[in-house]
């Protein structure tokens, strides 16, 4: 059974940084997709950035561009966001996610990829 564990969200001040970390448990699989996104209070889930566990692909929303920064490590199989400069529009829980297979580098961009969703971790920005 796939789990997902999300860390490192709190409240922080506009300009921040935060760096939240998602450990990934039962995949049997190496290369797959995993991602974060995001839903803040009353908006839709929106994708902020994925990449493929089998190296050489990754996505970024909207939200993400420019001041997110998304990895994996693949000894440890943990993916990490990197988030530089926050705002307070920033503020949203946030999961990470996994799903696909070998092909699914292709369908990055497409959040039906994602079957297995972690609890979501909290990010407050303030101004």
């Amino acid at each position: 059974q796939v789990q997902l564990v999300e860390s490192g969200g709190g409240s922080v001040q506009a300009g921040d940084s935060l760096r939240l970390s998602c450990t990934a448990s039962g995949y049997t699989s190496s290369s797959y997709c995993m991602g974060w996104f995001r839903q803040a209070p009353g908006q839709e889930r929106e994708e902020v950035a994925s990449l493929f566990t089998g190296g050489g692909a990754t996505y970024y929303g909207d939200s993400g561009k420019g001041r997110f920064t998304i990895s994996h490590d693949n000894v440890k199989n943990t993916l990490d966001l990197q988030m530089n400069n926050l705002r307070p529009d920033d503020t949203a829980m946030y999961y990470c996610a996994a799903g696909g297979d070998q092909e699914c580098w292709t369908r990055l961009w497409d959040p039906a990829t994602f079957s297995y969703w972690g609890l979501g971790t909290q990010v407050t920005v303030s101004s």
